[in-house]
């Protein structure tokens, strides 16, 4: 008999019982039938109960894409304990932050991750964290899926107790923690029931068309929201597909999988579909199996939206959304103009979309607005954070997001931009405020304002304005004392300018429209200077 599939766990187990032999997962060579993959998950889900883990406790999740993030994701959902996804990239300063925010009492991480010490990393969290009693590394010494998660000092986790039974989680119960980007500060912990992210997940895999042939690429970092459920990893498994974990996402770690794995979908930021539409200029990769190609994370111009069919040979879907909820897709019968400058329209029809000024009054058709948003899966409060939520929300439930779109006469969105202080480096977002009071606490800084600037790949990169304190500190500098205070890298400032003192508006505050303006006009003058240069005999 099917189950009845309305919790993240039943999209497993319901899996497993109809179609057992079928590949879930190929990670690394590795091929794991959704039969085999259902006991391991109820085989590891024993054990952290062995460790004492109940439902409704928190642990942060730092692992890349592999089984490992698979198996412990599905162990935690059959738990009923809360996975809070971080992603790889993260340090210190995050983790430490997500395991007070979540009062976590596990966290889990790559063992032996070349590049990264994660164990030192663990230790210097756990130091500030009393209630964070378990650390788990994961990987396969041997190859079985039955000791792929250790704990930190190596000694295996505890064998199931005997009388160890699970709850069955309720639709409404919360599934998991996603993070926010983080626009003002550190990140907010984004709670997402089962219900409303198995409606994610099953309504956006039915939009774009996924079925039990599918074969899903995961290139994006799993523990992002546009790769786990848009339809994404869990997308893929809930109707009985395929999922191919990749390493990364460059195209040498992804044409080869894409031609010998037959991959039929995949999901990229606009950057990455930069350095695949290069590479697919001379590569000799079959990528003849891949028929969907989703970019999002960040506005995708139309040049290059437009070369995605001729040099890819598959079809663009342009995604908007947000791990807040809202999901905007291009449609398969949408005219190629709107597929190839809009981004898209929104997943339900029962999503509630307002475009508004400074206000809040609507703003008239095809005028650019702040975009607010309420419906079926969108939430309505983050996690524990009350003072956040009277700002973020209005009274009547609508999600301020932040984005500043313009809507066209058949509904599909165009994102102009973003009301929030925050900058969009390639789809990482950075929060200015939180890298402006880190560098702030430099004793050479007095003080400190983050601005984006253009960037031809990336969209935008970050640009540091300081006025010194004493001898004025350099670029280098600056980055090793953020890397000291457990920053992550994508937040590191990419320039530095100094200042005397920083141009303010009438109500006094640090007008940092006019700092962008001074970047970008210098940015322009270095490339022409360097285009007279290089045309110079």
């Amino acid at each position: 008999m099917k189950l009845r599939v309305d919790t993240l766990d039943a999209i497993l187990r319901s899996q497993a019982r109809c179609r057992p032999d079928r590949t879930a997962l190929i990670s690394s060579g590795r091929r794991i039938g959704y039969g085999e993959l259902d006991a391991a998950v109820e085989r590891l889900a024993g054990r952290l109960a062995g460790l004492g883990l109940a439902a409704g406790d928190r642990v942060v999740v730092q692992l890349p894409n592999s089984i490992e993030f698979i198996l412990l994701i599905f162990a935690l959902f059959r738990l009923g304990v809360i996975p809070v996804l971080a992603l790889p990239g993260h340090r210190r300063n995050e983790i430490d932050h997500l395991c007070k925010m979540a009062e976590a009492v596990g966290y889990a991480i790559p063992r032996g991750q070349p590049g990264f010490d994660f164990l030192s990393l663990a230790e210097a969290v756990r130091a500030g964290n009393q209630g964070l009693r378990h650390v788990l590394t994961a990987g396969h010494p041997d190859g079985s899926l039955d000791d792929v998660f250790r704990l930190h000092d190596g000694t295996d986790l505890p064998s199931r107790r005997p009388d160890s039974q699970f709850p069955v989680p309720a639709p409404a119960d919360l599934a998991l923690l996603l993070l926010s980007g983080g626009t003002t500060g550190a990140p907010k912990l984004i709670p997402r029931t089962h219900r409303d992210y198995v409606y994610n997940v099953r309504e956006s895999a039915a939009l774009c068309g996924l079925d039990e042939n599918s074969r899903y690429l995961a290139a994006l970092p799993a523990a992002h929201n546009f790769a786990l459920g848009c339809p994404g990893v869990l997308g893929t498994l809930a109707v009985g597909g395929t999922v191919v974990l990749a390493p990364g996402a460059a195209p040498d770690q992804t044409f080869e999988l894409i031609a010998r794995e037959r991959v039929t979908v995949s999901a990229l930021t606009p950057p990455l579909l930069t350095l695949w539409l290069a590479e697919a200029s001379w590569s000799d990769a079959d990528l003849s199996s891949l028929r969907l190609l989703q970019v999002g994370g960040a506005r995708l111009g139309r040049a290059e939206a437009a070369r995605v069919g001729p040099e890819l040979g598959c079809r663009l879907q342009q995604v908007f959304g947000m791990a807040e909820g809202l999901l905007c897709f291009t449609r398969p019968d949408d005219p190629p103009e709107t597929v190839l400058s809009t981004q898209g329209r929104p997943l339900s029809a029962a999503d509630e979309l307002r475009v508004v000024d400074g206000d809040e009054r609507e703003v008239a058709p095809g005028e650019i607005g702040e975009l607010l948003v309420r419906g079926p899966y969108t939430i309505r409060g983050y996690y524990r954070a009350p003072d956040y939520d009277a700002t973020a929300f209005t009274t009547d439930g609508y999600y301020r997001t932040g984005d500043l779109v313009r809507r066209t006469a058949t509904g599909h969105l165009v994102v102009e931009g973003r009301v929030k202080d925050v900058i969009n480096r390639g789809g990482e977002k950075v929060p200015a405020a939180e890298v402006e009071d880190h560098l702030s606490a430099h004793p050479q800084v007095a003080q400190a304002a983050v601005v984006g600037m253009p960037d031809g790949l990336l969209g935008e990169r970050s640009c540091a304005y300081v006025v010194p304190q004493g001898s004025a500190p350099t670029l280098g500098e600056l980055a090793a004392f953020l890397r000291g205070r457990g920053l992550a890298a994508y937040k590191l400032p990419d320039r530095l300018e100094i200042a005397d003192a920083f141009p303010r508006t009438g109500a006094g505050k640090v007008d940092k429209r006019e700092l962008a303006a001074g970047v970008a006009a210098r940015l322009r003058a270095e490339g022409l200077a360097k285009a007279v240069r290089e045309n110079t005999p």
